[in-house]
């Protein structure tokens, strides 16, 4: 796991979209896994900056949801498929039909979750995935307890994730209880990880799973066993970390043909 401590989202979201179109110019075919919530909203606006300004393309990309919540009807404002669109794939050329999300309204939840494996698997696999990470540790919808060997499934929400959503909607009530979420087992198939974290509420999750046991727990603790996991942090995320000044001295001396 590589941990790089920056000053602020933006030059967050400047490393983060440095990797992604590096990855889509040495495979225009790329799969890149979408993460939503507040942490990835920097990476897309410098995405969308650079497919408008620079004519970086995402014409032959494909791109993968995360999780989706259960019981939004199809096209609600808050339903992740409607936020990938509109925050970042209405806003480059990727191709409408290359961008999936899982089916939470689907009549066979259980049967929609095989397919949308059976869907990334077709692509290909994810070659990047994007994350953030909850309060308690959670990545996608994989609440404290989640088995590291998952796949996509349905699962129920913590009341504090709930609580923590609540903001982007009118109140909590109207925040699902279920979700639709990519399993720690295929998060880690993807090849590439990317996790940001921003500001002092992070911090106690980023120390319990960049350098905590790994534990069910803690479900993004999991991505100290993947063999290619980012974290991409801002100085007050990366505060409770007792080896914050081993990972700036890393990165400050990492050689230039490293990359992420």
């Amino acid at each position: 796991m590589e941990v790089v401590i920056l000053p602020s989202s933006k030059e967050i979201a400047g490393l983060a979209a440095d990797a992604i179109e590096a990855l889509i110019r040495r495979k225009p075919t790329a799969v890149l896994g979408l993460a939503t919530g507040s942490s990835p909203l920097p990476i897309y606006d410098e995405l969308a900056r650079r497919h408008a300004e620079d004519g970086l393309s995402f014409a032959q990309a494909h791109g993968f949801a995360l999780d989706e919540y259960v019981g939004l009807p199809a096209g609600h404002h808050e339903s992740y498929r409607e936020v990938i669109r509109r925050e970042f794939t209405n806003r480059v050329d990727i191709a409408a039909g290359n961008v999936h999300g899982p089916d939470g309204s689907a009549k066979d939840v259980l049967a929609a979750c095989q397919g949308y494996e059976d869907d990334i698997k077709a692509a290909g696999g994810v070659d990047l995935q994007i994350l953030g990470v909850g309060t308690d540790g959670h990545i996608g919808f994989n609440e404290p307890g989640s088995s590291f060997a998952s796949r996509t499934r349905i699962k129920t929400l913590l009341e504090q994730t709930r609580r923590d959503n609540a903001r982007f909607f009118d109140s909590i009530d109207q925040v699902p209880h279920h979700v639709v979420t990519q399993g720690l087992g295929t998060i880690m198939d993807a090849r590439h990880v990317l996790l940001v974290a921003t500001g002092a509420h992070k911090a106690q999750a980023v120390r319990d799973f960049v350098e905590g046991p790994v534990a069910a727990i803690c479900a993004a603790s999991v991505l100290q066993f993947h063999p290619h996991a980012t974290v991409l942090l801002d100085e007050a995320a990366a505060s409770a970390l007792q080896l914050a000044d081993f990972y700036r001295h890393t990165y400050d001396n990492k050689p230039n043909w490293q990359g992420l």
